[in-house]
């Protein structure tokens, strides 16, 4: 039997194409089984609970004077506000005093109040909030 140029091209292309598909079978048996753990560690690291901490620079300040609360967040999205709250009778008023929270998950709020007597105030975003903290304005 001769050989040509043209019949080893042939047979090198169906031995080459033959490799790969087997190759790429055993690749696809072998991921599949690793496709299904990562599934489910992506999922337990999104139910990664939302939080926020917040600290006042002063517990106690004149009215209408400039203070700062300042904290971390975790489980928000960067460049997300966080706003400030306050107990006004009894239920929860947003103040017209928002922050973006940063790539390293803070935020810094300045602050005026003019309500006399000890304020409740939180810092939320949805439905996530901070401790309640207390500023008193003389």
């Amino acid at each position: 039997m001769i050989v040509t140029k043209r019949h080893s091209l042939r047979i090198a292309a169906v031995g080459a194409l033959s490799a790969a598909s087997i190759a790429l079978a055993g690749t696809a048996a072998i991921a599949a089984t690793p496709a299904a753990s990562t599934t489910s560690v992506t999922q337990k690291a999104a139910v990664t609970k939302a939080g926020i901490t917040a600290k006042p620079s002063v517990t106690s300040v004149k009215a209408w004077t400039l203070f700062r609360v300042t904290g971390k967040t975790t489980g928000i999205k960067a460049g997300s506000k966080v706003t400030l709250q306050q107990k006004q009778h009894g239920k929860w008023v947003s103040l017209p005093a928002s922050a973006p929270v940063t790539h390293k998950g803070t935020y810094s709020l300045g602050i005026k109040l003019g309500l006399k007597g000890k304020n409740d105030l939180r810092i939320v975003n949805g439905k996530t909030a901070s401790s309640v903290f207390n500023v008193t304005v003389r």
